[in-house]
């Protein structure tokens, strides 16, 4: 998979994308619907697609790493299983009404703002009852023991590197 040259992005480790996907496969998630905000290289949302999700749809804000989720997708053969938006993932969220299966956010380590996206997403049409939302995040980011009615599943460390797992309880 093809990642951008320089410090902008930091494309999900294999350990960590390999874990994330280990924990989703232990809860028997639904990987019909997927959607990964703050896509990057696309790893993620890819990485759902290759282990059965029907559909993915990509939001990256960056034009170079849109153009690269684009050739990744096209040279994994994924590319008719997939939409990229080329926008933030605000504006993201302003328009996009689908419910997913599963919500992958791995925003930008120096985010501000990037538990309030959580929180936003939780509380958003883009989640329903059986949805999983999945954040990579800075050990030095608190994750919350709840945003709306979802509910801190499952957390793991790898590094300077956390996943914090979020559903609702049935």
């Amino acid at each position: 998979m093809k990642s951008p040259k320089g410090p902008l992005t930091r494309p999900t480790s294999d350990l960590v994308r390999g874990a994330i996907f280990s924990m989703l496969e232990s809860m028997a998630s639904d990987w019909e619907r997927v959607l990964d905000l703050y896509a990057g290289t696309g790893a993620l949302g890819i990485e759902a697609l290759s282990r059965g999700a029907s559909w993915a749809d990509f939001v990256e804000r960056d034009e170079r790493c849109c153009r690269l989720i684009r050739e990744n997708l096209e040279r994994t053969k994924l590319a008719g299983q997939a939409h990229v938006y080329c926008c933030t993932v605000k504006k993201a969220l302003s328009f996009l009404k689908e419910s997913y299966s599963i919500v992958l956010l791995d925003p930008p380590y120096s985010d501000l703002a990037a538990a309030a996206t959580l929180a936003e997403v939780a509380t958003s049409p883009l989640v329903g009852p059986s949805s999983v939302i999945v954040m990579e995040h800075s050990p030095r980011l608190t994750a919350e023991s709840a945003y709306g009615k979802f509910s801190l599943l499952r957390t793991r460390r790898h590094g300077d590197t956390c996943i914090s797992i979020y559903g609702q309880e049935e």
